[in-house]
């Protein structure tokens, strides 16, 4: 855990279990909620949480709203508006989910935000669920901070709140280990504790890859070294992604972490629209050949956002992408036919960059 938050004074082992599979967000949900309860999410989360959380659960989600005119804050009347629609709704709220840092935002919550959490769930009585599986991506200026610190305030510290405060984590994306499946909860709550531990024997981690991850993070110079090294990279290529998207006239939402930038192609836009933006999506993914996320997706209710991932691939694949987007800019902006595109643009965009000119790299870059 230390990978991921900075320890506070209890922290202790037997406050957190250790699960397979990395879902460790839809677990506490299962042993806090029956079917028909409410989830608030802060709207503006990785595109799985639909599934993970309901599909199994049952629960319903209400989305916490947040705009571009504060830079996707959240805050207390966006709060208590989504509360009080699933009240009007007759719906029994249970608690609210958020990420830290965000995915797709790629920004880390304030501790005036993480306050203003901890005390809106005090006051409804409801938990407060923190995935923080990219606290270790966070490459500044602003730094993380985990929920965990914030209840380390003297007024919570014999409280009822400190045992609906939960925290989840995985090394799937701080240590690049997506494919060992491993996750972990973290709470003061023993009854959370309890049945996670219970629940985990469906799907145990193996002995090897105890083994393995037990030798890796007990090696403390290699992780501190490992850490470092990944957020310079992340600043570096995040930096870059930022550079070239603004030589092509497309700015993003100001980051700090994460493997990924909100960008904002607003003015790309034959109509500010959320059908406007999905056939801007399928001109990128079908002509420009890049495949990024739309901001509707992650259920955002401005047309013209998009998630672009910029960790898992080789630079020199990076820098591709940005010219395919710098080249087809106008392309998209000022199209002749019905689908927005001028055809021998589009020819000249296909033959300039073939499959097998990027295909190339890619495998190469596999290779070492």
């Amino acid at each position: 855990m230390t990978l991921s938050f900075k320890a506070t004074r209890d922290s202790r082992v037997e406050n957190s279990s250790t699960l397979w599979d990395c879902k460790s967000t839809r677990r506490i949900p299962m042993m806090k909620s029956t079917p028909g309860s409410v989830l608030f999410r802060w709207v503006l989360q990785k595109i799985r949480f639909d599934r993970d959380l309901k599909w199994r659960t049952g629960v319903e989600i209400v989305p916490i709203q947040s705009t571009s005119s504060n830079g996707f804050r959240i805050t207390a009347p966006a709060l208590e508006e989504a509360f009080q629609l699933a009240q009007a709704c007759n719906l029994k709220v249970k608690g609210l989910l958020v990420t830290n840092p965000s995915n797709p935002l790629g920004t880390t919550l304030s501790r005036k935000e993480l306050d203003l959490l901890v005390n809106f769930i005090n006051k409804k009585g409801i938990h407060l669920i923190s995935d923080e599986i990219y606290a270790g991506t966070v490459f500044g200026p602003a730094k993380f901070v985990s929920i965990m610190e914030v209840l380390q305030k003297k007024i919570l510290a014999n409280t009822g709140i400190r045992n609906r405060v939960h925290m989840v984590y995985s090394l799937s994306k701080d240590m690049g280990l997506p494919g060992f499946r491993v996750g972990a909860i973290y709470s003061n709550d023993q009854s959370v504790v309890s049945a996670a531990t219970k629940m985990s024997s469906f799907g145990l981690v193996s002995s090897q890859t105890q083994c393995l991850l037990s030798a890796m993070l007990s090696d403390k110079k290699f992780t501190k070294k490992y850490v470092a090294e990944n957020k310079k990279r992340l600043k570096s290529r995040h930096a870059m992604l930022v550079r070239g998207l603004k030589m092509a006239g497309i700015s993003c939402l100001e980051s700090n972490s994460g493997l990924f930038c909100w960008m904002d192609a607003r003015h790309l836009l034959r109509s500010q629209t959320l059908e406007a933006e999905m056939e801007l999506w399928k001109k990128i993914r079908d002509v420009v050949r890049l495949n990024i996320s739309p901001g509707s997706s992650c259920h955002c209710v401005e047309p013209g956002w998009f998630r672009v991932c910029f960790a898992n691939m080789s630079e020199e694949t990076l820098n591709l992408a940005i010219q395919r987007l710098k080249t087809s800019v106008d392309t998209i902006s000022f199209g002749k036919d019905s689908n927005g595109f001028s055809h021998k643009s589009t020819e000249n965009l296909i033959t300039k960059y073939s499959v097998s000119k990027w295909a190339f790299p890619l495998s190469r870059y596999n290779e070492r």
